[in-house]
């Protein structure tokens, strides 16, 4: 068996990807075999210095792969990120401190390139927390009983003057991208979506050959404006007495104003054969249930964390979002991993914020991961308090955090990464 220091982590080489994407696919438990197609598609995603692997004699049996990322704080402004994805280490080289190794380099190597925050999407609820990364933001998945909604077919027909067109992948290529930036401008937690990103979800990049085009449909306004879009598919499910019983899924939908979003819905609700329609990923204070004539037809079937961030920059960070009210929090941050610890005064208001290293008598202390929990505006600091992950220096300081970092509305992350 190699020791730890046997094992050589360090940056994957282009004509190392068929290797590397093995060991992906061995953490992933895929079937092992990496086709031409498929590497061909995954060269596009490729940046030198940006993909990791650990290799124990020659062969890849850890991987870890991070890109560049632009994240919406609370208040609409876009900080960059680290995102990271590909997170494997081959069962036979577990608990040698792979991920440990090329976690710290991802981390300096962000701090240095500027990112404000790092990001993820957990598959295991354990394992992140020690690096420093916290759940913000939570989704969750409505599944719709269709004839229990109580909508009336024969008015379909969005109500607001407003219409549904059946549009193609080059439709959504032409036309997402700034549907898209006018969503992540007001939603905080939304990521960007790159010319790639539009390319791989409409099928014009493959990296599998099993890919099945979905419908695609969107909404314009009255004037005739894009305001919203959904990609979706739908089974093939028949009852005993020759009933159509069809499910319709939704892989993604997004609309800029609530009039987009119910008449998406409506018209998903409306689709001859259908007696379920599954939402896919939403926020957890989603409209939809009341979009209906009977909320109770949308029943919660999954919720869960969601995207995970670790703050880089305390100072950035906590200035580049927006505040409820006006305030001053002084926050001890305990941050094993260095980049986020130390002691930060914060000053509020709804004006902004400016936050500053200081000496001066803690209010709150709390850890980079409780700290990032919080920065989104998902999660409270008196939760935090009650469950002992955030410890109050003065009373009423996790009653005032609440009111200055807490949103109106949950953040989302449409996207999975």
């Amino acid at each position: 068996m190699s020791s730890r220091t046997d094992i050589d982590v360090r940056p994957v080489t282009e004509d190392e990807l068929p290797d590397w994407e093995r060991a992906v696919n061995t953490g992933f438990l895929r079937s092992p075999a990496v086709g031409e197609e498929y590497l061909a598609a995954r060269r596009h995603r490729f940046v030198p210095g940006r993909v990791q692997g650990a290799f124990d004699g020659g062969r890849c049996v850890a991987t870890f792969r991070s890109f560049a990322q632009e994240l919406t704080a609370v208040g609409g402004a876009f900080v960059p990120a680290a995102a990271i994805s590909h997170v494997t280490v081959t069962p036979t080289h577990r608990r040698r401190g792979l991920l440990t190794r090329m976690m710290a380099r991802e981390l300096t190597a962000a701090r240095e390139r500027g990112d404000v925050v790092a990001t993820l999407i957990a598959a295991e609820y354990p394992i992140y927390g020690r690096y420093g990364f916290g759940p913000a933001t939570t989704t969750a998945e409505w599944t719709v009983d269709v004839p229990r909604a109580g909508l009336d077919p024969r008015r379909a027909a969005p109500a607001d003057g407003g219409r549904i067109d059946l549009v193609d992948g080059a439709d959504v290529r032409r036309l997402g991208p700034a549907l898209h930036e006018r969503l992540r401008r007001d939603r905080a937690g939304a990521v960007g979506r790159d010319a790639l990103w539009w390319r791989t979800h409409t099928g014009e990049l493959r990296f599998e050959a099993s890919w099945t085009e979905p419908f695609h449909a969107v909404y314009r306004s009255a004037d005739g404006e894009v305001e919203g879009m959904v990609a979706y598919r739908a089974d093939d499910t028949w009852g005993d007495a020759k009933q159509p019983l069809n499910t319709v899924s939704v892989d993604r939908l997004i609309g800029v104003t609530p009039a987009a979003e119910r008449a998406l819905w409506h018209f998903l609700c409306s689709i001859d054969w259908a007696v379920t329609v599954r939402s896919g990923p939403r926020a957890p204070d989603d409209l939809l249930p009341h979009f209906l004539p009977d909320p109770r037809a949308a029943r919660i079937t999954t919720q869960a964390d969601w995207l995970w961030v670790r703050v880089l920059d305390v100072v950035r960070a906590l200035e580049a979002r927006t505040y409820g009210g006006r305030g001053r929090l002084v926050l001890e941050v305990v941050d094993a991993a260095g980049p986020a610890g130390g002691r930060w005064r914060l000053e509020a208001s709804a004006e902004g914020a400016s936050c500053r290293a200081t000496a001066e008598g803690a209010d709150l202390v709390l850890g980079a991961g409780e700290l990032s929990r919080l920065w989104l505006g998902d999660e409270s600091a008196v939760r935090l308090a009650a469950l002992g992950l955030v410890r109050e220096e003065r009373a009423g300081a996790a009653r005032l955090a609440d009111a200055l970092l807490r949103t109106s509305r949950r953040p989302w992350c449409p996207d999975m990464f």
